[in-house]
């Protein structure tokens, strides 16, 4: 009877092992992608946003995928609207 008990302390370890994986890294991570993903679609003109590079600008245009910004004066560009990481802090 002792042999066949030894044999699931290593299937329990792993199980244990995997739970803890799974709620410290998979599942947080999930929340971030799926906050981000309704952040993107509600992306909408006149909003500041900080670009994943650091820029900050405003939305000029909402496109399918890509959203025209303005940087300065005379300079809009065209970026990825996944590369969109949040709104400009209000100062």
């Amino acid at each position: 009877m002792q042999d066949g008990q030894s044999l699931y302390y290593p299937l329990i370890f792993w199980v244990i092992f995997f739970v803890i994986f799974y709620f410290m890294l998979i599942r947080p991570q999930r929340e971030r992608e799926k906050k981000h993903r309704e952040f993107v679609s509600s992306l909408k003109k006149g909003m500041k946003i900080i670009t994943e590079g650091g820029f900050l600008g405003t939305i000029v245009e909402v496109k399918e995928n890509t959203a025209l910004v303005k940087l300065a004066e005379n300079v809009t560009v065209e970026v990825l609207k996944n590369s969109i990481v949040g709104k400009q802090p209000k100062s």
